[in-house]
């Protein structure tokens, strides 16, 4: 068990290494400074994801909003999480439009769409770029294995590659959201 775990472990490494190389820097980098100057503006954030993705949504929307390294103003982001919101428009439209709806109710021009997708095929996360793309509201994602569908659709786009199971993929896009959002406070609150 012992060699399994190891393996795993160096697994884990291996994908936080992948944070370093110069694709992974410049992402982070450039949205830090996007969701700045969104914030600075007036903008707001909105996130979503399926799934662990969802839930890093609204760890992300909740670091902003709450307090992250140190107490500051509060940040304006949502994760599209709603239950109701969710089942309403999965049930009756279809689960494809539970985020576009969000997107089309609460964005607008100068807020920034980020989506979280392991697979780049999740269909929601797809009609949601879609839909903040016709309203001139950003798009950034973070996507794995081969970036699927959404590949080159957004505005930003983060490729986690080489790891075929989900999990690594989600280990890089937190680690690379806290940092993230550290260099957001560093830009807006020095």
């Amino acid at each position: 068990m012992q060699k399994h775990i190891l393996k795993s472990v160096d697994d884990a490494v291996r994908v936080i290494e992948f944070l370093k190389i110069p694709q992974s820097l410049k992402f982070m980098e450039e949205a830090a400074l996007r969701i700045a100057t969104c914030f600075h503006n007036g903008g707001k954030i909105l996130i979503a994801g399926n799934g662990g993705s969802l839930c890093d949504a609204m760890h992300f929307a909740e670091e902003l909003t709450g307090i992250f390294r140190k107490k500051r103003k509060a940040l304006p982001a949502i994760a599209l999480s709603d239950p109701g919101h969710l089942t309403c428009v999965a049930n009756d439209i279809g689960y494809e439009s539970v985020f576009s709806r969000s997107v089309e109710a609460l964005g607008k021009p100068g807020d920034i769409f980020i989506g979280l997708t392991t697979s780049g095929n999740s269909s929601n996360v797809i009609e949601a770029v879609k839909c903040a793309k016709s309203m001139k509201v950003e798009t950034i994602v973070f996507l794995g294995k081969d970036g699927g569908k959404l590949k080159g659709m957004a505005d930003l786009e983060w490729l986690v590659h080489g790891f075929p199971g989900t999990d690594r993929i989600q280990e890089a896009h937190m680690t690379a959201i806290h940092i993230i959002i550290e260099m957001i406070e560093q830009k807006l609150f020095p």
